[in-house]
């Protein structure tokens, strides 16, 4: 059974072409991962097929009475709420569909009996749909699903205002899973999420009965919970059964078979000119010429395949530092209240530590209190000699409507312009990316761009929070490269132990530290 059919869609955005032609059917069961490189217009389908953005051409059909569940890279929090509050929306849709069917039952009294018959079909449906979702125990639903993504230690009676950005995503998951969706769509839904409950999401997904499109750069995390991938490539999208790891070898034989036959056809091709040109101008031959001339012209010539940039990522080393990069005197991180214990730390010239635990305790002002951004709630934090330290920073403004040419310009105006473009080409940018504003860029585009800033500095300590986060496979797996081949120090906040167990010195445990429960 079909719950979404899409027919011929066609889309453009800031002069881009996302999507060509595009056709494909979405069918009961199916747990489909969208994939492609940053930048071809994955959250750009998303918000097609859910409504948000009208395509400039082709059809979209959702089956009778089809939910959808949409969580995107940007979605917000409405203020002044508690996370119980936010969670009870979930089941706003049903309470809407509980009324529809008082008020069936309301005109039962007046209607025909042919009328009755439909009533009472549209009843049992409704009734049903409650049901099969849960209305009637709300209550311990929430608990159930709030609890395995982390917000019951929390605490559910938290206003959302002073959560953490990898706790509002956790709220938003967790409420479309309350709201059990015919069709589930997640953005990038392991961005910010700690390993512990990225395990619970993938089980869930797993498990999951209804239908759901992932878009997501976690290639574990894809392989464990899809069937179906749906891929990207210059605006035409291609359905491959099976996982990641499945969809590359099917993919990487295509482009083989793409490449012979576009090879192949060249050859016949030359054949046929070189024949014409040695044989038009003679009398006797002419006629053959003019036939292979025919034949030529009636050929449907193959593209040569495109071959996507990749990007090269390197950074550049400043002077070595002394010994001690950082010291923390029982330092105790905290804005209005203490979020850990005192802490005594020491980073040396060298190390290459990451830095994990849960959301919302304090990673990032760990980092920005180390670098001297924010002021300690208590304690001493003493900075080392000749560091010229290089910071990646977890969220960007969204607002942003520079161009990215001019986001790094301003911070380099040394630089020509032929050099700031070469700088963002070598990050697999385009020339239409570079020109385009910061706020039309891709989350992996923007990401690229503030990393290039970071490459043209002279560093001897990284500093770096969540920088894989929308990063496409071969961006991350160079990122990875780049970082190994440094020789300054680094610190790190990943939630991807993938990325970094193979070649950090240290791991920093915040969990050990903090003064809430976890």
């Amino acid at each position: 059974m079909s719950v979404l059919n899409v027919e011929n869609v066609s889309h453009n955005f800031g002069g881009r072409g996302l999507l060509e032609n595009a056709s494909f059917r979405l069918l009961k069961g199916e747990h489909v991962g969208l994939v492609g490189a940053n930048g071809e217009g994955k959250s750009t389908i998303l918000r097609i097929i859910t409504g948000k953005l009208m395509p400039d051409a082709g059809k979209i059909e959702w089956a009778k009475r089809v939910t959808v569940g949409y969580l995107d890279q940007h979605t917000v929090l409405s203020q002044g709420k508690t996370i119980r509050d936010v969670l009870r929306e979930a089941f706003q849709n049903m309470f809407e569909m509980e009324a529809e069917m008082l008020q069936i039952y309301e005109r039962m009294g007046e209607a025909s009996e042919e009328q009755l018959v439909e009533m009472m079909e549209d009843v049992g449906e409704i009734q049903s749909i409650l049901e099969n979702n849960g209305f009637y125990i709300i209550d311990a639903k929430i608990e159930e699903v709030a609890n395995g993504l982390g917000l019951g230690e929390i605490g559910l009676d938290r206003d959302v205002d002073d959560l953490s950005g990898g706790q509002r995503t956790k709220v938003l998951i967790t409420k479309l899973l309350l709201q059990n969706p015919t069709i589930l769509i997640l953005d990038e839904p392991t961005n910010y999420l700690d390993a512990e409950h990225i395990q619970w999401l993938k089980v869930y997904l797993k498990n999951y009965e209804n239908v759901f499109v992932l878009v997501s750069h976690d290639i574990p995390f894809l392989n464990e919970v899809v069937n179906v991938i749906y891929h990207i490539d210059n605006t035409v999208l291609t359905r491959y059964s099976g996982n990641y790891d499945e969809f590359m070898q099917m993919n990487a034989q295509k482009k083989r078979q793409e490449e012979k036959a576009y090879e192949k056809q060249q050859k016949e091709v030359e054949r046929l000119e070189d024949f014409i040109a040695r044989n038009k101008a003679r009398i006797s031959t002419t006629g053959r010429a003019k036939s292979r001339q025919k034949q030529l012209d009636k050929m449907d010539l193959l593209e040569k395949p495109k071959e996507k940039a990749k990007p090269i990522f390197g950074f550049k080393q400043a002077r070595t530092p002394g010994r001690f990069i950082v010291e923390a005197r029982d330092l105790i991180l905290g804005y209005d209240t203490a979020l850990t214990h005192p802490l005594n730390l020491t980073l040396e010239r060298g190390q290459k530590v990451a830095i994990r635990g849960v959301n919302g305790l304090g990673k990032s002002t760990l980092l920005k209190t180390l670098l001297g951004q924010l002021k300690p709630f208590s304690g001493t934090v003493l900075l080392g000699d000749y560091l010229s330290p290089g910071y990646f920073a977890q969220e960007s403004i969204n607002s942003n409507v520079n161009s990215a040419l001019q986001e790094v310009w301003n911070e380099f105006p040394g630089l020509s312009n032929y050099e700031i473009r070469q700088a963002l080409a070598k990050c697999a940018l385009t020339t239409e990316n570079i020109e385009s504003k910061m706020v039309v860029l891709s989350g992996g585009e923007n990401a690229k761009v503030r990393l290039c800033k970071v490459m043209l500095q002279e560093n001897n300590w990284l500093v770096l929070d969540e920088p894989t986060n929308h990063l496409d496979v071969e961006a991350k797996s160079e990122l990875k490269r780049a970082l190994m081949a440094f020789n300054g120090t680094i610190l790190l906040v990943s939630h991807e132990p993938e990325f970094y167990t193979d070649w950090i010195s240290d791991v920093w445990n915040l969990e050990e530290w903090t003064t809430k429960v976890v």
